[in-house]
């Protein structure tokens, strides 16, 4: 027997538990199922919106948990759900699955990070469909050879200065990414929890000015343990765009990595930004995995 416990915080003494499920799963699949909006939402206490599925087995092991974010005023909730494994092949995936849709009113995207065969056996069985597709593209940095940054006339580049920048960098990613909720919609608390990270570091969170007027970023993140440096988040303001201020930012940013030292550089990317694509391809990356939501179909 098991049973799915639903909960708007997950009490202190099982956050460990359900981390060590998540980080023992990305071992054993060599990616996370579970995002770091995701991790930071299960360590972050109550989240208006946000709940947590927790699997248990008829011992009261962990098997299973999975988390149910519906902030969106628009799209279906979201959802991403993750078994431990030495607990696979009972049913469980399902069973957790099953109660994501059941919890969401059966309207539901869910993700399945890196597209592993079974998560898309899983998707399939609980009747979702295929709408989006998050590719992973990597570069090496070593002998990097980029031209030199062209900045748009009148713009320049300075580093984020957390407290003061806060309000402002909110304000453009809010603009630059209006059509894309899960970035844009990032509010003061979900910047604090990143500034919080070990690796948080405004020397590699780069902002391009018009005179005080914020107008791009591009803000990098390493992952020490992996020697990945990540183009985490670029965005360009609406009124700026296509002036090729993102390729400059792009430019200054994997500069700054491959200074570090750091030995390959990622990013990632909808396949639907076609124009996005190219220009990345066109600085040499190219696609490393891939990550696939599934949606219901109402």
């Amino acid at each position: 027997m098991t049973d799915v416990d639903v909960v708007d915080e997950v009490p202190a003494d099982v956050v460990g538990e359900a981390l060590k499920l998540i980080e023992e799963a990305a071992r054993e699949d060599g990616q996370s199922a579970v995002s770091e909006q995701g991790r930071l939402q299960l360590r972050g206490g109550r989240r208006e919106g946000v709940r947590h599925l927790l699997l248990r087995t008829g011992t009261g092991t962990l098997a299973g948990y999975a988390q149910l974010e519906d902030t969106d005023p628009v799209e279906a909730p979201t959802g991403e759900l993750v078994v431990a494994p030495g607990h696979r092949g009972n049913g469980h995936g399902r069973r957790l699955g099953q109660a994501l849709l059941d919890t969401s009113g059966k309207r539901l995207r869910v993700w399945a990070h890196g597209g592993h065969p079974a998560a898309r056996h899983l998707a399939q069985a609980l009747g979702l469909t295929l709408f989006r597709e998050l590719r992973q593209l990597r570069r090496p940095l070593e002998g990097l050879s980029l031209a030199e940054p062209s900045l748009p006339a009148g713009v320049d580049v300075r580093t984020f200065r957390p407290g003061e920048d806060d309000a402002a960098w909110l304000r453009l990613n809010a603009a630059a990414f209006a059509h894309h909720p899960e970035q844009g919609g990032l509010t003061q608390r979900d910047l604090d929890d990143r500034k919080a990270e070990p690796w948080f570091d405004p020397a590699g969170f780069f902002l391009a000015v018009r005179g005080e007027a914020l107008v791009g970023f591009h803000w990098t993140k390493v992952h020490a343990d992996e020697g990945l440096g990540e183009v985490y988040v670029l965005g360009v303001s609406p009124d700026e765009q296509g002036g090729g201020l993102g390729k400059a930012l792009t430019t200054i940013g994997l500069r700054h990595l491959a200074d570090a030292g750091l030995p390959t550089a990622m990013l990632y990317v909808d396949a639907d930004n076609v124009a996005a694509v190219k220009v990345y391809e066109g600085l040499g990356f190219r696609t490393h995995e891939t990550d696939l939501m599934y949606r219901t179909e109402s």
